[in-house]
């Protein structure tokens, strides 16, 4: 269940006096608490802190007690716990339409984070997060944050009742997936305080063109304070295992076993990456073959949901993990034996391939 403000949130009273369908009451709870006065100011908060710029040595305004601030980040469609004894800070970035979805346990500090790009990831996202959040207890006081997606349409478009079903388009993809986050909430038995909801209308600016953007792509969270910083992050800090990271992302939509579930990528407990392994078909290759030979408004076009509000970096990111599918066309011999790629932290606060063929590899990014 939804709270705000310390008190149980129900949409109700922003209805109209004829019984809303079933399709709509989902929209009214979003749009009820996109209005509410302390969400609102809530965002305006948000947005009057500056950006940071995360590099692999960090920030040095991401101050800890540590000369080697230790952090985890997380890819789309990708998901962790961190416990705050073992890690100071974790985050995202590159979600346009995507949403960070952050629920932290107000008691232990534990705090999960997910990068959401779907809405048919979310029922079962929401339960892979909340497994070693909630500790066996449904009514501890969660702390939720949701940062990202933008007005891709038009939000009286969005909340039309006479477009066809299942046009993605028509709807745009932010609007579907924040109305099927905020549901979930708000249907299952545990208290969720939304502490933030910077999306859509509250996320959205545009260029004197009237193209809309969003005005803020990714965050971090400190996981002592359960703090939130809008951040962006460089190459060299969006490690470790880069692009199989990236790969896993279009590759699990062909592997059964990551039927609508976030991809596991953290161990909460050893403070390690572990890679879940992912397979992918000679169609994928093909695939990657044909696109590799398009020109970069056609990449843009074809594999973006929103090809005006992508980064600088997509076009190329995109390029390298079809260059990367090409050249290992066989997935058994990026995961042996189905084995996950496991990486250690290192001193530094760095990473370093821990799994048995490839002990002796520090690893940042592949090329």
């Amino acid at each position: 269940m939804i709270f705000v403000g310390g008190l149980p949130f129900s949409s109700n009273s922003s209805s109209s006096s004829s019984a809303p369908s079933s399709q709509s009451q989902p929209m009214n709870l979003l749009m009820a608490l996109m209005e509410h006065p302390i969400l609102v100011s809530a965002s305006h908060s948000f947005k009057s802190i500056q950006e940071r710029r995360v590099s692999a040595s960090m920030d040095s305004d991401l101050t800890t007690s540590s000369n080697n601030p230790k952090y985890v980040y997380l890819f789309q469609r990708e998901y962790a716990t961190v416990d705050p004894a073992l890690v100071h800070y974790v985050g995202t970035d590159e979600a346009t339409t995507c949403v960070g979805l952050v629920i932290r346990n107000r008691e232990n500090g534990m705090t999960s984070v997910a990068h959401m790009d779907s809405p048919k990831f979310v029922d079962i996202g929401i339960i892979q997060m909340l497994s070693l959040v909630v500790d066996h207890n449904s009514h501890v006081d969660l702390d939720v944050h949701l940062v990202g997606g933008f007005e891709d349409v038009s939000p009286n478009h969005a909340k039309g009742t006479h477009q066809p079903e299942g046009n993605a388009r028509m709807d745009g993809f932010s609007f579907p997936l924040c109305t099927k986050m905020v549901e979930t909430l708000q249907k299952r038995q545990e208290n969720f305080h939304v502490q933030t909801l910077c999306v859509l209308g509250h996320n959205t600016k545009t260029d004197s063109q009237g193209n809309a953007y969003p005005i803020f792509s990714g965050f971090l969270v400190e996981c002592s304070t359960g703090s939130l910083i809008p951040a962006s992050f460089d190459r060299n800090s969006q490690c470790p295992d880069e692009i199989v990271r990236r790969l896993r992302v279009s590759a699990s939509y062909e592997d059964p076993s990551w039927h609508r579930k976030l991809l596991d990528t953290y161990d909460t407990k050893t403070d390690r990456f572990i890679i879940a392994p992912c397979s992918w078909t000679i169609r994928l290759v093909q695939i990657a073959l044909s696109l590799q030979n398009l020109s970069d408004s056609e990449i843009l076009s074809t594999c973006s949901t929103s090809p005006s509000a992508e980064g600088p970096d997509f076009v190329d990111n995109e390029r390298r993990v079809w260059n990367y599918l090409i050249k290992h066309p066989d997935w058994k011999k990026t995961f042996p034996l189905r084995q996950p790629h496991v990486f250690e932290r290192t001193a530094d606060g760095g990473w370093k391939r821990a799994d048995s063929q490839h002990q002796d590899k520090d690893i940042g990014y592949e090329s």
